[in-house]
């Protein structure tokens, strides 16, 4: 039975309560170039950015499609983000790294306050400690949302979520708000398009991973397999892939060691053991908590050397043929479908291999084949939470630049799927079929309602005295009439013509069944 709601009939019966808000920004010239762009580059563009907009489009009617996808897959290695972007982060503590010696006051600072003997105070202390550490967090989830919504290279900041959210830390565990935002800066974004193996070093090497994971406290003597576990489970190899207790064992024994230092001073060790130590940052590798025992991994003898045992166990693992097809289905989940054809799939690990582990190659190959022209043509893609949201303020303010992201963390919160929240290792789900629930659908229609009336708190700073300068968007124009509109069921085109006002036409565009799904490029199917 199909669900119906006053002036819709959605897609499927899963759209139980339909939500969402689809808003266009009205920007002269750019809209109207942007109208003359087929239904399948926009939808390209839609599928690899974080939501098709004016200026976007614009962008790739003035360069064209091939030079905008050349682009994203190879982007420059640092950002232009629009000034009053650059300017909200660099306003942010944590904007330009967090060294060491930040940790280090911070720690200091808890410790001073659990030693107040008064309660009151001590108690105000810890309050004011945890608040500290909150903010780190939210300015950290304020930065990756200005990226996602602003920057040029949409594809890296696609694949940058992808990456955390595949390198997953939680960041109420222990003082990681004081480190996601500098783990997604410089572990993830950096490697985002590039090799996979530096990707993989650079999160073993934050404090992080390192934290979340447990293995800060992997010692000879004191063996910690999570991270070792997770490594090959999660991470790289997949389950079933043939790895065995034992290799999980052998890598726990490799990676005692590995760990985090704030202190300054190196930590004393023997004359012999002082030229294997490492230190970068906050990271470690003590050769006093290393196991040096001879390992088999992976079928390989790897002698006890220190750190270059590390180094053998993750090219190992980068080159194992597993690696490549996990990673690779992964990726064609996120863009393709639940169920990524096993051919696809097969090219995609074969330009894994092929390119030593190069991100952009595999995308490429995934890009160019006729499976993925298929999934633009079927429109079957769900969006989760973040594409939803990113989405629609993307189109609805385009390049206007929001000057609170708040609103947006609370949406992503409660939609199940905030930055940095995901208790488990395994990270957020990949599948449609895990946010297309009633439940979700009526958060999303609230939603929905809030941005497609005003500017939801958006245009409004933070701070006692800081005004609202709130933007209505136009959503009725260039970019919809000769573009989106051509992706809309008649049933949608109907219920738009019926709107009473502006607001109205925008919570019912952005209520529409097609705007839950990544955008289309052939016409939709009418319902029967």
């Amino acid at each position: 039975m199909m669900f119906k709601t006053p002036m819709f009939q959605t897609r499927n019966s899963k759209l139980a309560a339909a939500a969402a808000v689809v808003l266009i920004t009205t920007c002269g010239s750019a809209t109207s170039q942007a109208a003359e762009l087929s239904t399948h580059d926009l939808a390209l563009i839609d599928r690899l950015s974080w939501g098709v907009n004016a200026s976007t489009a614009d962008q790739v009617h003035r360069i064209g499609v091939a030079a905008w996808l050349q682009q994203q897959l190879h982007p420059a290695a640092e950002t232009v983000l629009p000034a009053p972007v650059t300017a909200q982060i660099d306003g942010m503590p944590d904007a330009h790294g967090v060294t060491p010696a930040i940790l280090l006051a911070l720690q200091e600072q808890a410790k001073e306050a659990n030693q107040i003997p008064d309660e009151e105070q001590r108690k105000a202390a810890k309050q004011a400690q945890q608040q500290a550490m909150n903010d780190r967090g939210k300015q950290a989830a304020a930065r990756s949302i200005l990226r996602a919504l602003y920057a040029p290279d949409q594809l890296r900041e696609r694949m940058s979520w992808f990456w955390m959210n595949h390198f997953n830390v939680h960041q109420y565990k222990a003082d990681l708000r004081l480190l996601v935002g500098d783990y997604e800066d410089r572990a993830i974004r950096p490697h985002a398009l590039g090799k996979f193996g530096d990707l993989l070093r650079a999160t073993l090497r934050h404090p992080a991973m390192l934290r979340y994971l447990d293995n800060a406290g992997n010692a000879v003597g004191h063996i910690n397999e999570n991270y070792a576990r997770e490594i090959m489970e999660l991470h790289t190899m997949g389950v079933g892939s043939g790895y065995t207790q034992a290799d999980v064992e052998a890598l726990a024994k490799i990676l005692t060691g590995v760990g985090i230092d704030l202190k300054p001073e190196d930590p004393k060790l023997k004359p012999e053991l002082r030229p294997l130590l490492v230190r970068d940052g906050a990271f470690e590798f003590n050769p006093a908590r290393h196991d040096m025992s001879e390992k088999t991994f992976l079928g390989h003898v790897i002698p006890g050397s220190g750190y270059a045992e590390v180094e053998q166990a993750l090219d190992l693992i980068v080159h194992n043929p597993a690696t490549a097809q996990f990673i690779s289905r992964k990726i064609a989940v996120y863009f393709v479908s639940d169920n990524p054809p096993p051919a696809l799939v097969a090219k995609m690990a074969k330009a894994f291999a092929a390119s030593d582990g190069d991100i952009s190659a595999v995308v490429t190959a995934m890009v160019q084949s006729p499976e993925f022209d298929a999934a633009l043509k079927s429109g079957d893609r769900f969006k989760d939470p973040v594409n939803y949201v990113y989405s629609a303020v993307r189109l609805a303010y385009d390049d206007k630049v929001i000057a609170n992201t708040a609103p947006i963390q609370n949406w992503l919160n409660r939609l199940g799927e905030g930055l940095y929240n995901r208790q488990t290792p395994d990270g957020y789900a990949l599948t449609s079929e895990s946010w297309s629930g009633p439940g979700q659908m009526m958060l999303r229609f609230e939603i929905a309602r809030q941005i497609g009336s005003g500017s939801a708190g958006l245009f409004k700073p933070e701070g006692p005295d800081a005004k609202d300068r709130p933007a209505f968007p136009l959503v009725q124009n260039a970019l919809y009439f000769n573009g989106l509109r051509q992706t809309l069921s008649s049933t949608t085109r109907t219920a738009l013509d019926k709107a009473i006002s502006p607001q109205d036409w925008n919570t019912l565009y952005l209520s529409s069944p097609e705007f839950m799904y990544r955008l289309h490029a052939e016409a939709p199917h009418e319902p029967s």
